[in-house]
């Protein structure tokens, strides 16, 4: 049976994937962050997952807002990145795994999810740049990958608890998978940013930090916040912590933190990397509790 091994969350701010362009993971401004990663490069090294399964948000290159689906599942053979207007590098395809989507796919829909298929899928920096930083010397990519985005741009978005439950029927698909898999769950974006408008520049740490510890034991704490509450405290943008919250309910068992850094600021925003592992509950007994 597949297993889901832990959770590695982290942002995908697009001046990361700048600084991987240039060869700047050393400069004193970015090397707080991406030092950051040694502890999470050891716990890869050691676990060696098969496939990567991440929730994340598209900004635009794969959807826009005439077509903004509020889950989208790919179920394609292979993912290529492209340039969003940032200037960056296009970074490597990363191999899909179609048998395992659509085992995903069809589990959620199951669950009473509606989602879109994608057949083909382009990846944008959410998904692309956390690849660059989880393998960074390692070519080809030593995972296959299966993404989903999550709407957190075109209102109405999804409740937080909405995609806390979305999240756990990901990782009851995950765990039906008749098949010996190792999973890491990855999910990208959030920490308190935004862009634009009067509160540009925005960062609220305090709340940060009390997400960041519920996501490790009390998730379901996350979902008393409204959309509007959440971006009240955490700014316009940071509403991607629907992406977090997503990826902590597919960890099903017992959840440890492994790891976690936070550090301000990377351009205007907070950053921070979490690792969360899973420790997996037989159903059987799950069902009984």
């Amino acid at each position: 049976m597949a297993e889901i091994i832990g959770s590695i969350s982290t942002s995908h701010i697009p001046m990361i994937g700048m600084a991987i362009n240039r060869g700047l993971q050393h400069d004193p401004y970015f090397a707080p962050f991406f030092d950051g990663f040694a502890p999470v490069h050891h716990w890869l090294a050691q676990k060696k997952p098969d496939v990567a399964v991440i929730f994340y948000n598209d900004h635009g290159l794969n959807f826009f807002l005439d077509k903004m689906p509020t889950f989208a599942i790919g179920a394609a053979p292979h993912y290529t990145n492209a340039d969003e207007g940032w200037g960056l590098k296009a970074f490597d395809p990363l191999p899909g795994d179609p048998e395992l989507s659509w085992r995903i796919i069809e589990g959620v829909v199951g669950d009473e999810f509606d989602v879109t298929t994608c057949q083909e899928m382009l990846i944008d920096h959410a998904c692309a740049v956390p690849f660059e930083l989880l393998w960074p010397d390692v070519k080809p990519r030593p995972v296959r990958v299966v993404p989903i985005a999550i709407n957190t741009v075109q209102h109405p978005l999804p409740s937080a608890k909405r995609c806390l439950a979305f999240g756990q029927a990901v990782g009851r698909a995950i765990e039906a998978y008749d098949n010996d898999l190792k999973v890491v769950v990855l999910c990208t974006g959030w920490l308190s940013h935004q862009l634009d408008g009067r509160r540009a520049g925005f960062i609220n740490r305090e709340f940060d930090e009390l997400c960041l510890k519920s996501l490790v034991d009390n998730p379901a704490a996350l979902t008393k916040y409204s959309n509007v509450e959440l971006v009240d405290k955490a700014g316009t943008q940071g509403i991607e912590i629907l992406n977090w919250i997503a990826a902590r309910g597919a960890l099903l068992g017992t959840v440890t933190e492994g790891h976690r850094t936070y550090h301000i600021p990377i351009s205007n925003t907070a950053s921070a990397i979490q690792l969360l592992e899973n420790h997996p509950v037989k159903a059987a007994l799950r069902r009984a509790g």
